[in-house]
């Protein structure tokens, strides 16, 4: 990481100087065959055309490489030594005009930045990729590394002949034979875009293809090539019908609503190995994780989840690639859209029709725990360099961001925030914006003021609570129902929220509680009054927000809270169940309700409830409830009841249902009685069985991680599993399997390879953090408190930035869960106020999760 970054004020700089006019890119990729020293790198040949403002000023193009064979500037060849520090190219005395090559070995990667190399472990074979985001377009070729400085691409690739190559732009007819084996591929040049988002991806791939056609209202036709990808070893299982179904649906829809074409051409998307986020918005050549190519079965919200991520991908499309943000402060202005645009096409255009309902559980989750953070931000951040914006990629930025523009579109009107998407395309196509272009668009098409919105939703930070206050008279009818707006003493801003109320009550017939009034209001201020609702019956349950139109936590009155503690499982509306989950949840992690309650809640109504992807939610908060908010003295029997009522609804749940499969996985991550554990041998075994519930591969290994964390399942165990399944999957099953086995030694040699080594990838450093974090193996990892923070800034110096993370995140001592811990986080921030403030960044987060921890265990503790 040193020398790798970029500050916003040298970007700002360098476009004033700077325009870029094209790129020619060759990469020799014929040495990732092989396994020597020579293999590790490969040759990249850049050609850039870009003009100067002021002839004679100075600047820099940015390139991270081992070595550099030549520079040549305006046919002047400048010594390499000279120029080039190993992360840019002083450029002197620059032309009007310039042409700049650039010939320099660069590295192939194996954290998943840059061209990332991938060896199969099943077959040997060898598959590429790129992931740039936010600037790392720079390993693979040189170039200015930022958002505002567009150009068109030009792409050649030489590899071994038998592989398929990909880029952003279509083929340029068919790739030339090489003297000496490989082939060339030559690329049509791309429209203008940002060096981030260009692409390459080669390899044996197996590809599956397909055609989308639209004719517009003039009579023209667009035609989009459609191709999918994965590694062969994947192909069984690869389910490209499905993919290409969703792809046209996404591609009618943004055509219906956007009024601007696809504008890049071909639409390839491919799943890859050991990626580290879920896709990238390349255009033309969108890449995923390979883990939505699923091995086995899943729930019906895995293919819910996989469909808004194809669809938030293709948003960006429009926004992110045709009108991309000038600097990563307004990364909002392409992944808040996205990440609204994914779930509003997938309720509109797909048979999810149920996703603003997973949106308010799961997204809308991560949002809060963000926004709660010391380290919270407004959705239009402070970004300094390069690493803020990768640290930006957050929930925030997505998931706040995504429920603010669900609010805009209650606040603004669906009509006139559609018709300022397509004022917004028309006006800045290949171009760069900032907050202001998007808010005057808006402007003209609302009506309203979108200055005081922005202030309010866009540049400050922070979540409100929302709190029904409700008098009745003598004859139980309501004589006001008041909403009380409050917010966190550090972030005090009180919004203007335009929410819906919702009156339920049970019905005699059947006892479900439904609603029975409803009323739509602005919230403004610390007290705003609901007129419509004044002379309704007493209400069982008030649920403010209902529809989920704004951003808040949801607060319930004492009656309310009562009825949910009661007859939660009888609310008969899955949205207004999930809001009501999302609700218990929050009072749960803020200290307000004991952790043993809200276990009590799952074990009495999850088994009823009927969405899927709710129903995995809430099972992951319950165990987070057990593991990190549980007075310690009634964790162990809070988990054992816990996973008895697993078990139950395991064995009651439709045989081969999502359900079933869902609480099979619940009940193997909570297994810890012997009586348990040799079920899940008996399953593995085959000497045991539950009616409907197949047991794949990936089941497999979901028991015998278990096992192995109990002690139960050894080396040898572990080994015959990976023989069955000697996949790239396989193997990282088999990694963190390895790590979870309940011994110092297993752990040291964990922490060893993680911690000490760069021997690992990614992939593999990603398996073993999560098997060496065992909940029921705090005094193993004990003695680690210690040396997390004595080595923490070295791994962060030394590392790349996505391992960082990935050890500063994954190895904090959460499980510790006490005071000892939050002590040693305290004065490690104390005695590094100088670290890097990315790195500080994680620690205080981690350290605050800590913190409320343990107010949580307070709060049980006391029940």
């Amino acid at each position: 990481m040193p020398g790798e970054n970029l500050t916003r004020d040298e970007a700002r700089e360098r476009a004033r100087l700077l325009a870029v006019d094209a790129y020619e890119v060759a990469l020799d990729l014929r040495s990732a065959v092989g396994a020597g020293p020579e293999h590790r790198t490969f040759r990249s040949v850049t050609t850039i055309r870009f003009r100067c403002a002021e002839p004679g000023a100075a600047s820099f193009a940015d390139l991270v490489a081992p070595s550099v064979a030549s520079v040549t500037l305006n046919g002047e060849k400048l010594d390499p030594a000279a120029v080039f520090d190993g992360t840019r190219i002083a450029l002197p005395s620059l032309a009007a005009e310039n042409v700049l090559v650039v010939d320099a070995q660069c590295a192939y990667s194996r954290t998943g930045e840059g061209l990332h190399r991938f060896v199969d472990p099943e077959d040997g074979e060898v598959y590429l990729y790129t992931q740039y985001e936010p600037a790392d377009a720079r390993r693979v070729f040189a170039n200015f590394e930022q958002p505002d400085l567009k150009a068109p691409f030009t792409f050649s690739v030489t590899a071994p002949a038998e592989w398929t190559v990909i880029s952003n732009g279509a083929a340029d007819g068919e790739p030339e034979s090489l003297g000496g084996g490989g082939l060339t591929w030559r690329f049509v040049p791309t429209r203008p875009i940002s060096t981030y988002i260009t692409a390459v991806v080669a390899g044996p791939y197996h590809v599956e293809r397909d055609h989308y056609s639209r004719t517009a209202a003039d009579g023209s036709v667009l035609d989009i090539p459609l191709a999918a990808l994965c590694r062969k070893g994947l192909a069984r299982h690869f389910d490209a019908d499905e993919i290409f179904t969703v792809t046209k649906q996404g591609l009618d829809f943004f055509h219906e609503n956007f009024d601007y074409p696809y504008p890049f051409g071909k639409y390839d998307q491919a799943f890859v190995p050991e990626y580290n986020i879920g896709a990238m918005e390349n255009p033309g050549c969108v890449t995923f994780r390979e883990e939505f190519v699923f091995r086995g079965k899943v729930t019906r919200s895995a293919y819910e989840r996989r469909a808004n991520v194809i669809l938030h991908e293709m948003a960006h499309m429009w926004f992110g690639d045709l009108v991309t943000m000038e600097w990563w402060d307004d990364l909002w202005l392409k992944e808040s859209f996205a990440d609204f645009m994914g779930s509003f096409s997938q309720v509109e255009a797909t048979r999810y029709e149920n996703a603003w309902i997973t949106f308010a559980n799961q997204r809308k989750a991560w949002a809060y725990r963000a926004d709660q953070l010391p380290s919270t931000h407004p959705i239009t951040a402070d970004i300094r360099d390069l690493e803020d914006a990768k640290l930006n990629f957050d929930g925030i930025t997505y998931a706040k961001g995504a429920s603010v523009l669900k609010q805009l579109v209650a606040y603004v009107g669906r009509d006139a925030f559609l018709e300022g998407a397509r004022r917004y395309f028309k006006r800045h196509a290949y171009g760069n914006t900032r907050l202001t272009d998007l808010l005057s668009v808006l402007e003209e098409t609302s009506g309203r003021d979108m200055a005081g919105w922005s202030r309010a939703w866009l540049q400050t930070a922070g979540v409100n609570s929302l709190t029904p206050q409700v008098t009745y008279d003598a004859g139980d009818r309501i004589t006001e129902l008041a909403i009380l707006q409050e917010a966190a003493p550090t972030h005090p801003e009180l919004r203007p929220h335009r929410v819906a109320v919702g009156l339920y009550r049970r019905r005699e017939a059947d006892g479900a509680l439904v609603r029975y009034a409803r009323a739509e209001v602005d919230v403004a201020g610390p007290r705003t009054t609901v007129a419509e609702l004044v002379g309704a019956e007493r209400p069982e349950l008030v649920l403010v927000n209902d529809d989920d139109l704004t951003y808040c936590k949801i607060r319930f009155d004492e009656a309310s809270l009562t009825t949910l503690r009661k007859h939660l499982g009888e609310l008969t509306d899955p949205l207004a169940r999930a809001l009501c989950w999302s609700a218990l949840w929050n009072l749960t992690r803020d200290g307000l309700m004991p952790a043993r309650d809200f276990v009590d809640l799952v074990e009495r109504f999850a088994g009823a409830e009927t969405e899927v992807g709710v129903l995995q939610m809430v099972q992951s908060w319950a165990q987070s409830a057990l593991v990190h908010y549980a007075a310690p003295d009634w964790r162990a029997a809070g988990g054992r009841g816990l996973a008895a009522s697993a078990l139950r609804e395991l064995r009651l749940a439709e045989p081969g249902s999502g359900h079933q499969l869902a609480w099979a996985r619940c009940f193997a991550q909570l297994a810890s009685e012997e009586a348990d554990l040799q079920l899940l041998r008996g399953l593995l075994d085959g000497t045991g069985k539950i009616d409907g519930l197949d047991v794949d591969q990936e089941l497999r290994w979901a028991f015998l991680g278990t096992l192995a964390a109990e002690g139960a399942a050894d080396e040898a165990a572990i080994g015959a599993e990976l023989a069955r399944d000697n996949t790239a999957s396989g193997k990282r099953h088999q990694v963190r399997c390895l790590a979870a086995r309940p011994s110092a030694e297993v752990k040291a040699e964990a922490w060893a390879a993680v911690v000490d080594s760069d021997a690992l990838s990614n992939a593999l450093a990603e398996a073993t953090i999560a098997g060496w974090n065992q909940a029921g193996q705090r005094e193993l990892l004990a003695p680690y408190a210690t040396r997390y923070f004595e080595a923490i800034e070295r791994v962060w110096r030394e590392r790349s930035i996505e391992i960082g993370m990935a050890v500063v995140r994954g190895l904090f001592p959460m499980l510790q869960g006490d005071a000892a811990a939050l002590a040693s986080a305290d004065a490690w921030l104390s005695a590094h106020e100088a670290a890097a403030p990315a790195l500080r960044r994680l620690v205080v987060e981690a350290r605050d999760d800590l913190a409320r921890a343990l107010r949580a265990q307070a709060c049980d503790a006391a029940a």
